[in-house]
């Protein structure tokens, strides 16, 4: 399994945290909120004993990419919970563009893709996962007002 499928998840009994490595743009996001729980230094690199499941379920919340979800173990579907609330735009400075809620993307070619909590879009345009972001921004050297060069 390569990192672009590969998906791990931790339990705490009360939920599971879903890890999708390939999706990560590595914002930092989980480690600066939780620093006990996400610490990229330890194997396994969450460790969800550190926290209670209500602060754990908040910072996932936080995570741009969405690489980070998860889902109650008593739900039968792990894609079946959806955000209720209002949408928000947030650019983040020299990163990509976040928006937090429930979208529904429809690409070039007519592909639907429903994303939920948080989805982060390119801006720096180097992403090779269009049109979400990929991390890219930060090789490139992407600075808000400036247009890297080719």
């Amino acid at each position: 399994m390569n990192k672009e499928t590969m998906i791990k998840k931790y339990s705490n009994g009360e939920i599971t945290i879903v890890w999708k490595p390939g999706v990560c743009i590595h914002s930092g996001i989980c480690v600066r909120g939780l620093p006990l729980v996400f610490n990229t230094v330890l194997k396994p690199w969450i460790n969800m004993q550190h926290t209670d499941t209500t602060q754990l379920m908040a910072q996932v919340n936080q995570c741009p990419s969405g690489a980070l979800s998860y889902y109650n173990n008593d739900e039968e579907d792990e894609h079946s919970v959806e955000v209720q609330a209002e949408t928000k735009l947030e650019a983040v400075p020299s990163g990509p563009l976040l928006v937090y809620g429930n979208v529904l993307i429809k690409d070039a070619f007519g592909h639907e893709t429903r994303k939920n909590k948080v989805t982060a879009f390119c801006r720096c345009g180097q992403s090779d996962n269009k049109p979400f972001c990929d991390g890219t921004h930060k090789k490139a050297g992407f600075k808000d007002g400036i247009v890297p060069s080719e």
